[in-house]
């Protein structure tokens, strides 16, 4: 790592040092319904977290600066020096290196738009450092979901290298067939790949610890599979696609973000997607990920209340925690469904589906919350997960703000 060297020199300096990983309103906004339930900087990107990369290569004491009804689970630990980070901005070496020289008062800002700031306190677009400098590169962050699989090759790619540098894959069954180079595969202690076939001419591919591929799948890289996770029998997938801890995937992938603890085992569909925590989607769910008139997709924005222009032709479903689709479930292009749904029953339902519904096509109706607590702890604890109180807190907030 061209930069590793420099930053261990500053690290003694900084070491232990408090970092805070903010989110600004307008991109917190922008990625609901994900961001509903977490911090920006808690969503999966590639094989880590945003949090888990600024770990890496900084390492000491960190907290969230976000929202008011999330801070219980995500507290703010506020110290005399802190150093602020943009919880959308992607962690790289340059950048970081960039932040260890950060003297009190100082900031990095570009366009406007501080990426990090050294100082006892800090209000989002109200702190006036004392001096500023600009990146030494450009700067890349997620500001809307889409971002999150779009750039999810690049980062997966970030991530492959950082994670096994100077270290030796567990070796691959003599029953697989590997296509390509085969330092782009590394395999945790643990994991069990057992005649499968993995291409790694177009990306890397990562097996997690105690994570399984089983017979008969194919894959294409890149691709990450956290800690636990599973590919079914005859799963197909195309990268760039991410599995976060214990998801279950089977049917075809392709550009798909699991951010963790979901399901999609069963055969169907699933492209330029991303899927929060908790949800399941039943056997034959499929989604469509381009329009038949190949036109330009519009996304729900919950800020604006309305569909805007992403850019993109390909977009499949955004999918908030707790949310659930029934078997044959049909979902149209670019379908934004919030947390706590349960969709089902024959067609097509709405592009956008507001956060505890459920129904399909023939209609919605409200999900009472003492229902979805029964529905999410039994899921949870299928993972050996509890529902906390705070858990039933937040999602009381959100049940009693929730979007219509």
């Amino acid at each position: 790592m061209v930069y590793g060297n420099s930053i261990k020199q500053n690290l003694h300096n900084l070491y232990r040092m408090n970092y805070i990983l903010f989110d600004t309103l307008q991109e917190h906004n922008n990625l609901l319904p994900l961001t509903f339930t977490r911090p920006v900087a808690d969503l999966r990107i590639g094989i880590d977290t945003i949090r888990a990369k600024w770990e890496a290569l900084l390492p000491g004491q960190y907290s969230y600066m976000t929202e008011e009804y999330l801070s219980e689970k995500f507290p703010c630990i506020l110290s005399n020096d802190n150093i602020f980070i943009a919880g959308h901005l992607l962690a790289t070496p340059a950048i970081a290196l960039q932040i260890t020289h950060l003297a009190p008062g100082e900031a990095i800002i570009d366009d406007n738009e501080i990426w990090a700031y050294r100082g006892p306190s800090f209000t989002p677009g109200e702190t006036q450092p004392s001096q500023k400098s600009h990146p030494c590169e450009p700067i890349d962050a997620i500001r809307f979901p889409y971002d999150i699989f779009g750039k999810n090759g690049k980062e997966l790619l970030s991530d492959f290298k950082r994670i096994t540098q100077g270290r030796t894959s567990a070796p691959l069954s003599s029953t697989c067939t590997l296509i390509g180079d085969a330092s782009m595969l590394f395999i945790e202690e643990g994991a069990v790949v057992e005649c499968a076939t993995l291409n790694t001419k177009n990306g890397p591919i990562y097996i997690g610890k105690d994570a399984e591929v089983m017979e008969t799948c194919a894959v294409r890289g890149p691709l990450a599979m956290c800690e636990h996770a599973v590919l079914n029998m005859g799963t197909k997938v195309y990268g760039p696609t991410t599995l976060g801890p214990y998801c279950k995937c089977g049917g075809e992938l392709n550009n798909v973000v699991f951010i963790g603890y979901s399901n999609k085992a069963h055969d169907g569909f699933l492209g330029n997607a991303v899927v929060g925590e908790w949800c399941n989607l039943g056997a034959d769910t499929v989604a469509s990920n381009l329009k038949n008139t190949y036109a330009e997709v519009r996304l729900w924005n919950y800020p604006t209340r309305r569909f805007i222009k992403t850019g993109l032709q390909f977009c499949g479903p955004i999918i908030g925690d707790h949310s659930k689709a029934g078997i044959n479930t049909m979902f149209n292009t670019a379908t934004v469904i919030g947390i706590g749904c349960n969709i089902y029953g024959p067609g097509f339902p709405r592009t956008y589906i507001a956060s505890f519904q459920e129904g399909g096509a023939h209609g919605m109706t409200e999900v009472a919350l003492s229902r979805f607590f029964d529905t999410a702890e039994r899921v949870m604890a299928r993972r050996h997960k509890v529902l906390t109180d705070a858990d039933r807190r937040l999602y009381t907030y959100l049940f009693e703000h929730r979007d219509q």
